[in-house]
C-alpha cells in the first residue's frame, strides 16, 4: 500500500513539474508547429538529434492536443521520407498515448472526469457505458475532425485491455498517419500531383467527419448496457 502511494505521489509530482514546463514554453512550442516551413527547418538544424526531437514533439502533440499533428507528420515525410517518418511519427504516438492511458488509469481518472464535465465534453463519459465502446473507439480514432486525443484519456478510464487499446490505436491511426508524412515526402520529391490526391482526400474525410459527428455521437450515447 505504501508502495503504491510513493508511486501516486512521484507520478502526480512528476505531472505537475511537466505541466509547469510545458506552460513555459508552450507559446514558443506552438509558434514553431504552426509553419510547416519553420519546423522543417527546426528539424534540419538539428542534425542526427532531429529523429528524436520529431519523435518529443509527437508525444507532446498526443498528450497537449493544441499542437499540430499534421505539421509534425508531415515534416516527419520531407526530412525522412515515407517509411522512416511513418516510424517515427507511429512511435511517438504509441509512447504519447500510453502516457495519456496510464496517467489517467493510474492516478488522474478523478480529473479526467471533471476536466470533460467541465468543457461539455460529458458525451465521451456516457459512451463508456455503450457494449460497443471498442468500436466507438475505433470509428472516433479513425475519422477526421473527431476528437481523438481526449478518446485516448477517456479509453483510460474503462476496463479496456491495454494490448487491445494499442492494437485499436495503431490499425485506426496509422493511415492516415502514412497519408500526413506521405504529403511531405512527396513535397520533398516534387510529386505535387500526389500531394494533391492526399490533400483532397483528407478535406473529404474532415468534413464527413464534422458533418456525421453528432450522428454517430448521438447513437452510440443511446446505446449503454
Amino acid at each position: 500500500m505504501n508502495k503504491e502511494r510513493t508511486l501516486k505521489i512521484s507520478a502526480v509530482f512528476i505531472a505537475i513539474l511537466l505541466t509547469a514546463l510545458l506552460c513555459a514554453f508552450m507559446p514558443k512550442l506552438l509558434l514553431m508547429t504552426v509553419s510547416l516551413d519553420e519546423f522543417n527547418k527546426y528539424i534540419l538544424s538539428m542534425g542526427n538529434s532531429g529523429v528524436f526531437m520529431l519523435i518529443f514533439f509527437q508525444i507532446l502533440q498526443t498528450v497537449v492536443a493544441p499542437i499540430p499533428g499534421e505539421v509534425i507528420q508531415i515534416a516527419g515525410g520531407y526530412v525522412y521520407g515515407l517509411p522512416l517518418g511513418t516510424i517515427y511519427s507511429l512511435i511517438g504516438l504509441i509512447i504519447g498515448s500510453g502516457i495519456a492511458f496510464y496517467f489517467t488509469r493510474l492516478i488522474g481518472g478523478d480529473f479526467i472526469v471533471n476536466l470533460l464535465r467541465k468543457k461539455k465534453l460529458k458525451w465521451m463519459l456516457d459512451i463508456m457505458e455503450s457494449r460497443k465502446f471498442e468500436i466507438i473507439l475505433f470509428i472516433i480514432f479513425i475519422m477526421p475532425g473527431l476528437p481523438k486525443d481526449f478518446m485516448i484519456y477517456v479509453a483510460g478510464l474503462t476496463t479496456l485491455r491495454p494490448m487491445k487499446f494499442f492494437m485499436i490505436l495503431i490499425a485506426s491511426r496509422l493511415p492516415w498517419i502514412m497519408a500526413s508524412v506521405s504529403v511531405g515526402a512527396n513535397i520533398n520529391a516534387g510529386n505535387y500531383l500526389l500531394t494533391i490526391i492526399v490533400l483532397i482526400i483528407a478535406i473529404i474525410g474532415f468534413i464527413a467527419g464534422i458533418f456525421y459527428k453528432d450522428k454517430i455521437i448521438k447513437k452510440f450515447t443511446n446505446e449503454k448496457c
